[in-house]
């Protein structure tokens, strides 16, 4: 049991003035097993003040010694990489051995990528008679969500670091604990006092007054589209830049040239992956009509061997969001080809990890987010009637195609969204992150993360 009563403000730990507190949950087991206190407006407003009064000191140090302050964190971090990978499994059920290649090991990758950035990106360029130049836009309100609770909180504060800017996190209610970790790295890794600022609390209240307050320049928000667009209407009545990265329904196109067993395996692993709880997950996957019951039957077989092998979902509210999905699906016509809302366990926010086959695009589970180990298997004829498909939501995040690589990367062109996987490739930290349409706004990750939080001035001579 981790109780925490305090928020980081300013370099130090202060109580909580409230009383109110808010109960971390393991999903696999129900069992409490942290409290964190739930930050008021008031306590945002202590936190931003904070920032404010440090953004002056800060944005005047050199990018070098940003860079060394970034170094020492991602150390911090890899020192503590058990320690990060348990309190992620704990609180958010993903299986240890996830939680250590993923959960741990990818925000240590991305801080060290912003180290290696701050030092040598280019913050003053000529062009022509000017001198240009890129400074931090300020203070910068981060709020994160439960999925990838520590991956979410470094791809957003170690830009704004790198930047020059100072930060206030809001972090997901569900996963703080991961949030309190990281504030301990920071203070661990000599971050000067109120250049990182933590207020835990509810989305409604905390979130919301960091999203109003004057003092805050921009909001970096990740999460559902629909509190995106609440934010952004929010933030456009101030004027005030914002950073969405928000829903995804990724379209995961095998062509007749791929090797099908392969994409469709892969295909299945994506979307089982952190239990469905992936922004980016290819959860449609479109096969030619030629290939389409072989395909069927080899994603059902894959997705029986994910059982036992995947977490929870993260609470139970999530599980009766997923399942009332896989209720919806078969309501209008879907078949269920593997899995179903029958809990695979007697305790825990469980979900079988499940397949549709007979899927129509207009069909709700082909069109909306359910964020759960849900797989929807979609037949198409040629590739305009694929790409109609792809393109065929309000979404755009991520993508896949699968074939000759000529060939899918002339359809990958095509896709209207932000990434696209090509026969499998790898994650790149440095690569953009984000999306087109309802899928947001920005992009995280590498240079164009970083540019997120500058503004630009031009010189004239």
């Amino acid at each position: 049991m981790k109780a925490h009563d305090g928020f980081y403000i300013d370099g130090a730990w202060h109580p909580a003035p409230g009383r109110d507190t808010i109960d971390v949950v393991n999903p696999a087991d129900e069992q409490v097993i942290g409290l964190v206190p739930a930050g008021t407006a008031e306590d945002v407003d202590a936190a931003v003040r904070a920032a404010r009064s440090a953004l002056t000191g800060w944005a005047a140090t050199p990018p070098a010694e940003r860079a060394e302050r970034l170094a020492a964190l991602r150390d911090v971090l890899t020192a503590r990489k058990d320690e990060i990978a348990e309190t992620v499994t704990a609180e958010l059920g993903s299986p240890l051995a996830f939680s250590q290649a993923v959960h741990a090991s990818v925000p240590i990758a991305v801080a060290g990528s912003y180290a290696d950035l701050a030092a040598t990106y280019a913050f003053e360029e000529k062009v022509g008679n000017s001198t240009v130049l890129h400074e931090p836009i300020g203070v910068v309100g981060a709020i994160t969500p439960w999925n990838y609770p520590l991956h979410q909180i470094v791809a957003k504060v170690a830009p704004a670091l790198a930047a020059g800017c100072t930060v206030v996190l809001k972090p997901a209610e569900d996963t703080p604990l991961t949030a309190q970790l990281f504030a301990e790295a920071v203070h661990e890794a000599g971050v000067p006092a109120g250049v990182f600022n933590l207020v835990t609390g509810l989305g409604g209240v905390a979130g919301q007054a960091l999203v109003e307050h004057p003092g805050v320049d921009l909001v970096s928000f990740t999460g559902s589209t629909a509190v995106g667009r609440q934010i952004a209407a929010t933030a456009g009545a101030a004027v005030k830049k914002v950073a969405l990265e928000l829903g995804g329904k990724s379209a995961n196109v095998i062509l007749p040239s791929a090797d099908l067993a392969k994409a469709v395996n892969v295909g299945v692993a994506n979307v089982m992956s952190n239990s469905g709880q992936t922004c980016s997950a290819w959860t449609r996957m479109l096969v030619h009509t030629s290939q389409y019951d072989e395909a069927v039957a080899l994603a059902s077989a894959a997705a029986a061997k994910y059982g036992e092998r995947i977490g929870p979902v993260v609470n139970a509210r999530q599980r009766e969001r997923v399942c009332g999905y896989i209720d919806q699906g078969v309501a209008e016509g879907a078949r269920v080809v593997a899995g179903g809302t029958e809990s695979p366990r007697e305790q825990g926010y469980f979900v079988s990890p499940t397949v549709f086959a007979d899927v129509t695009p207009e069909m709700t589970i082909a069109q909306e987010e359910i964020f759960g180990p849900v797989l929807s298997i979609l037949r198409y004829e040629d590739e305009d009637d694929a790409l109609r498909i792809a393109n065929g939501t309000v979404y755009g995040l991520a993508g896949a195609v699968w074939g000759d690589e000529t060939e899918a990367v002339a359809f990958a062109r095509r896709m209207e969204t932000g990434q696209v996987d090509i026969n499998g490739g790898r994650f790149n930290p440095l690569a953009p992150f984000g999306g087109y349409k309802q899928s947001g706004v920005g992009r995280e990750l590498g240079t164009h993360g970083l540019a997120e939080y500058l503004q630009t001035k031009s010189l004239q001579f």
